[in-house]
Order: structure tokens, then C-alpha cells, then sequence
């Protein structure tokens, strides 16, 4: 198994809402300094009105995940409601396309590890399984739900 790469806050992380499609959340992402420490932060509204439904925040990665990767890791904490990790990889062409997982986050900084196997595709023009190697992007979701986001990311990235 390969040592646990991390991707830690930097300016290459990028937001994107529903409204690049007509919906209507609205939030944002910024870095912040916790204890000394960088920590992204994802918050907003997230709003289901006129067909939206999420808030994101996204880094496109320099290389994929070594071969023998397993799956994702996190170091996060938030307000208590559930969001998701979203993969995008060299067949998710569309851009709604990806694979996504779901975690919890509570008021503590919890660290988690997320196998590539609880991926599901979003739609059926995508394999099954998740590819390590392909892997282009590693997103932060607050998705699918009207409800108010608040998510703080110490690190992402792979086991």
C-alpha cells in the first residue's frame, strides 16, 4: 500500500455552484487559518430551487493516485450534515459526470478513509468501478438537499 498522499489548502483549489447552470445556491470557498494551520472552508446555502442543488469545491490534481491506492482520505469537521466526496476521472467527460461517496461530519475533527469501492458512478455511461489511476479531480460536495453548508477541510487525499 502506498504512504497517504495529502493535499493540503492551497490557491489551486477551486469553487463552483449550480448557478453555472441556472440554479440558485449561493456560498463559497475560502482559506482560513485554524490553530496556526490552513483549512479550506466550504459554506453556503445550498438550494434545490430551479433544478440546482449544490456547492463544491474542487482541486484538479498534478498527477492521479499511485498505483495500489485504495481510496480517500479526509481530515474534516462541520456542522453535523452529511456531504460528499466527488471523483472525477479521464472517462467523466460530461460535466455533469463523476463518483461520488458520502460522509458524515461532526463539530470535531475527524479523519476518514473512504475505499474507492463505496464510489458510485452518476450515471449509467460510466463504469461500475472507479479507476485509481484515472482519477483527474477530488471534490468537496455539499449536494442534492436544501440545507445551509459549513465544512472545513484540513486535508484530502489518498490511502
Amino acid at each position: 500500500m502506498p504512504d497517504e498522499i495529502r493535499l493540503t489548502p492551497d490557491a489551486r483549489w477551486t469553487y463552483v455552484s449550480d448557478q453555472v447552470m441556472g440554479g440558485e445556491s449561493e456560498g463559497g470557498a475560502r482559506i482560513e487559518t485554524v490553530d496556526g494551520q490552513p483549512v479550506l472552508r466550504l459554506t453556503g446555502d445550498v438550494s434545490t430551487a430551479n433544478r440546482g442543488g449544490f456547492l463544491q469545491t474542487r482541486i484538479t490534481l498534478d498527477n492521479p493516485p499511485p498505483e495500489g491506492a485504495q481510496g480517500v482520505t479526509l481530515k474534516v469537521r462541520g456542522n453535523g450534515e452529511g456531504y460528499f466526496v466527488h471523483l472525477r476521472t479521464t472517462g467523466t467527460v460530461l460535466p455533469w459526470q463523476y463518483y461520488q461517496a458520502p460522509f458524515p461530519t461532526t463539530a470535531d475533527w475527524t479523519e476518514l478513509r473512504i475505499p474507492f469501492s463505496a464510489f458510485e458512478p452518476s450515471g449509467n455511461m460510466l463504469r461500475d468501478a472507479i479507476v485509481p489511476e484515472s482519477i483527474r479531480s477530488l471534490g468537496i460536495v455539499a449536494y442534492g438537499r436544501e440545507h445551509q453548508a459549513d465544512i472545513s477541510v484540513m486535508w484530502a487525499g489518498f490511502y
